[in-house]
């Protein structure tokens, strides 16, 4: 038995009131606040626990976003493509193929851009050819996020530092959210709380039925903490790696040996700068002490990694370490279980949803990262009224989690989100009643490619049926043959 102090009974201040509630400032409840107001919400607050706007994003250094693309189409656009649109003039913010060069199979493009991590595919069964994936200075991103907050300051208030740490409920119906801040302990009251805590810290507590990461084999099993380095050459390091793999690999299990995970060098917008990103488990994010461990540990041992580096490997005889992140980097634990639950067959079959709000490329090889759709219901919880939770604790089992974890879900689902909340509260409705085709009509005007749109590039939808949806891959056939022996098959 555990030691307990029976907290006393007090009140706690209503610090604010708001219609909308956005608990997480990261890229699926920036997407959120942004969202919501563009589609006419006018009382929101969004709440932050660290001073700027972007989670792992920005904190994290998760500098790529990857798979933006199926052979020649951009498929994830919205939020997610304005992020770069709007860094596209500033020297040094984005790097990645765009325009014709996305999809193209010329050798001189695949030449190009095989040094920058899958801007070129990877699936063994289609020819190789050029993926919108997209590399960003963090820094930057943190001042565009809060312009794009500035802009809607009428509409958004911010308040970072503020901790969530419950939900206010009263029966199965959230009226807002406790939180722990520099000025001690208050409330906020909402008549829409969106949960995009990545963790799901309120749904959790709320009543809402959820799983834990149960799959230690899974790369959101996994946790890191990411650096980078400066004085490097990263295009000499990639060159010589492909002229010498055998004596790359060596040098790869020795950098592994040398920080104790996997760890892998991998480029940024600019040559002379590599990002370090690494898998440290298995680990749980909602973990206090594999927290701690996953920050010291690393710490401890970049020293060492940068020694290694300068004296084995080319392109980094000059290297020094530029900067840590300042935050964790978690990849997932709490899922939600939602009112729809993806699993790797929605990936193995081409599955269609009246409730779409994402159609995205992802990572999976199972399609060659061809377009699946992601239904409303996704980030709909079950049992608790009035509260939504997009991002990377979406409804999806643990192997499928992998796949649409991702930035651009996370901000895909946020954007939705915003627009579910402020179209329930317009019409008088619930997040679970929400007229989900005045939501798609709203998406699809803030630029969110969804299928069968006749407001939609209709050279989308013809792609994938010229492709058969991705379903040419040896996985994807073997799913077909046998159902029932694909749920055990693991080579995903």
């Amino acid at each position: 038995m555990g030691k307990y102090w029976l907290e006393p009974e007090r009140n706690i201040e209503i610090f604010d009131e708001c219609d909308i509630l956005v608990v997480g400032g990261g890229s699926a409840g920036h997407s959120a606040a942004i969202a919501a107001a563009r589609a006419g919400a006018k009382n929101i607050i969004l709440l932050e626990r660290y001073g700027y706007m972007g989670g792992d994003v920005t904190g994290g250094y998760v500098i790529m976003v990857p798979s933006l693309s199926y052979k020649d189409k951009s498929f994830v656009r919205g939020i997610q493509e304005e992020w770069f649109t709007r860094m596209a003039n500033i020297p040094g913010a984005v790097l990645g193929p765009e325009g014709k060069e996305v999809g193209s199979e010329k050798p001189e493009d695949i030449y190009k851009w095989a040094p920058i991590f899958d801007a070129v595919s990877s699936c063994p069964d289609s020819p190789k050819r050029v993926v919108r994936s997209v590399y960003f200075e963090p820094n930057q991103l943190k001042i565009e996020m809060d312009k794009m907050l500035f802009e809607e300051r009428d509409r958004i208030r911010v308040y970072c530092h503020t901790w969530a740490t419950r939900p206010i409920m009263e029966g199965d119906l959230i009226k807002g959210v406790v939180f722990e801040s520099k000025e001690g302990r208050k409330a906020i009251l909402a008549k829409v709380v969106i949960d995009a805590t990545g963790d799901g810290d309120i749904f959790s507590q709320a009543g809402a039925a959820y799983e834990e990461i149960m799959d230690k084999n899974t790369r959101c099993a996994n946790t890191a903490l990411v650096w980078r380095a400066g004085g490097c050459d990263f295009e000499k390091f990639f060159r010589s790696s492909m002229q010498n793999p055998e004596s790359m690999m060596k040098v790869f299990k020795g950098l592994g040996e040398t920080f104790g995970h996997r760890c892998i060098p991998l480029p940024t917008p600019r040559n002379d700068i590599v990002w370090f990103n690494n898998w440290i488990g298995p680990m749980l994010c909602t973990d206090i002490k594999d927290l701690t461990a996953t920050e010291m540990d690393s710490r401890d041992k970049i020293r060492g990694v940068m020694d290694f580096l300068r004296e084995n490997v080319a392109g980094f005889e000059n290297a020094f370490l530029y900067d840590i992140a300042p935050q964790t980097g978690n990849r997932c634990s709490r899922r939600l279980k939602g009112e729809y639950y993806l699993t790797p067959f929605d990936f193995a079959f081409h599955n269609e949803f009246d409730d779409v709000i994402a159609w995205h490329s992802t990572v999976c090889k199972i399609n060659d990262s061809a377009p699946i759709e992601i239904p409303y219901r996704t980030i709909l919880p079950v049992g608790v009224e009035n509260l939504l939770a997009p991002g990377r604790h979406l409804s999806a089992d643990n192997v499928a989690i992998d796949w649409v974890s991702l930035i651009p879900q996370c901000i895909g689902t946020g954007q939705a989100a915003g627009i579910a909340a402020a179209v329930a509260l317009e019409d008088g409705s619930t997040v679970h009643t929400v007229n989900i085709k005045k939501v798609q009509d709203i998406l699809v005007a803030q630029d969110v490619p969804l299928p069968r749109r006749k407001d939609v590039d209709p050279e989308l939808t013809e792609v994938c049926e010229a492709n058969n949806w991705g379903l040419y891959t040896e996985m994807a056939k073997k799913a077909a043959a046998d159902p029932e022996e694909f749920k055990k098959y693991r080579q995903w």
